[in-house]
């Protein structure tokens, strides 16, 4: 081969290797670019996920008055004897003495119902003694009057009753599912409340709620528990209820 041939030759391969080189530099560039852009993008998702999980949770309180609208009394009386006629006797006068009782107050005589009765004996030194047992329950929606009628129990007692321990009213406010939605809404607006007061402190604003858990309601007596005989319950009571509830923060 003569010189001009070996050079030919040499200018053709650098033709050849040059574009390839070029291929070689171009793709790199791409995929640096790629990897800026993706590294970019990725740290961008990283702060708005970061962003997303700004939240505060707090907890709202709403507190209600209420009256309770059913008073229920279970009144139970016995009369104790060496006869049973004698004992049941007994019982009889003293279910017309209650029955009377509250007929004078006012009550309709389907407001109150007998739910129960029970004899038991007892024998020491071959002497039996008899037991009567009886309850009755009183159920109205006449709060006022159920009240006066608790005032007076004790005119059953001077009429011969005798009331054993355990007979007392109890008071009952049934109308929560009412008053539910408007205690959410008041101890969600407690919880924003407090959010807000957190977002000041912290220089942030509060957004939407992200999720919230609803507490039980409580049903209370509105001046603490009553407690003593004869009056275990009162008819004034206090409905609370805690809400739990997150916020996202801007």
């Amino acid at each position: 081969m003569s010189g001009d041939e070996v050079q030919t030759a040499n200018t053709t391969t650098g033709l050849l290797a040059e574009p390839a080189s070029l291929r070689w530099f171009g793709t790199a560039a791409i995929l640096s670019l790629g990897m800026i852009a993706g590294g970019y993008l990725l740290g961008d998702g990283l702060l708005r996920a970061k962003d997303a999980e700004r939240a505060v949770t707090v907890r709202g309180l709403a507190e209600r008055d209420v009256t309770a609208d059913l008073a229920t009394w279970t009144i139970s009386y016995s009369a104790s004897s060496t006869s049973l006629a004698e004992a049941q006797g007994k019982v009889r006068g003293d279910t017309a003495s209650i029955e009377a009782f509250f007929k004078e107050l006012g009550f309709p005589a389907e407001a109150l119902q007998p739910t129960g009765a029970n004899v038991t004996s007892f024998t020491n030194d071959g002497l039996t003694t008899y037991t009567v047992r009886q309850r009755l329950a009183l159920r109205t929606t006449d709060i006022k009057r159920a009240q006066k009628a608790v005032a007076r129990q004790f005119d059953l007692v001077a009429r011969g009753v005798f009331l054993e321990e355990g007979s007392g009213m109890a008071y009952t406010f049934t109308k929560l599912n009412d008053i539910k939605p408007e205690m959410v809404a008041a101890a969600t607006k407690d919880a924003r409340a407090s959010a807000q007061q957190f977002a000041k402190d912290s220089n942030s604003g509060v957004g939407k709620i992200k999720d919230a858990t609803q507490g039980y309601f409580e049903v209370t007596a509105r001046d603490g528990d009553a407690g003593g005989w004869g009056s275990a319950d009162s008819p004034y009571k206090k409905v609370r209820v805690v809400t739990t509830v997150s916020f996202t923060l801007d």
